[in-house]
């Protein structure tokens, strides 16, 4: 099986994007990333992309970035903290598309829940639990077909940042497993 040709969507620090650089250094996940995307300019992940030498581009239209992603042969579309709804997703994309949320979906999902609004919504409502979910990325926000989830406790004296740290723990391992279930199950075919 030959290491899966990454394209990499985020919209902030690539905290993300650097795991997965970490663990294909390590040799814990067999993947390239063969470009990043950001829809902002300025990002810190644009520059771990650079560090690495990694192409990376500023683009907010939809159609122009699976267009970038197929001239750089990207198999699987890893969107890492990127922020924007990313749609239509052409034919051709339908399955490839994978996207990281920080909590249990169907819970606490949808347009304006991401990173801290998100741990902070999961404690007000006194959740027991939190945790991430890799899904399918479809035309709306968190509703694509689950991939797989990491459970993580909801602690009584949790800040958000004590939540939101427990939970990207959970990220870094969950995402990596989940890129590696999808080469295998696509290196069948």
């Amino acid at each position: 099986m030959s290491a899966t040709q990454l394209g990499v969507l985020l919209s902030g620090g690539g905290r993300t994007l650097q795991n997965f650089f970490d663990r294909i250094n390590d040799g814990s996940l067999d993947a390239r990333v063969r470009v990043v995307i950001s829809d902002r300019d300025g990002v810190f992940g644009l520059e771990r992309a650079k560090q690495a030498n990694v192409p990376c581009f500023v683009e907010r239209d939809p159609a122009r970035i699976f267009a970038l992603l197929r001239e750089h042969d990207v198999e699987l579309v890893c969107l890492a903290g990127y922020l924007r709804l990313l749609a239509p997703i052409p034919e051709d994309f339908i399955g490839r598309v994978l996207n990281i949320h920080p909590a249990l979906l169907p819970k606490f999902g949808g347009k304006g829940f991401y990173g801290d609004h998100v741990h902070s919504a999961v404690i007000e409502a006194g959740e027991d639990e939190s945790g991430c979910t890799v899904h399918y990325c479809d035309d709306r926000y968190d509703t694509g077909e689950i991939v797989l989830q990491r459970r993580v406790p909801v602690r009584a004296d949790d800040s958000v940042h004590d939540l939101a740290a427990r939970v990207f723990d959970a990220e870094c391992e969950a995402y990596p497993a989940a890129i590696t279930a999808w080469a295998a199950r696509h290196s069948m075919r």
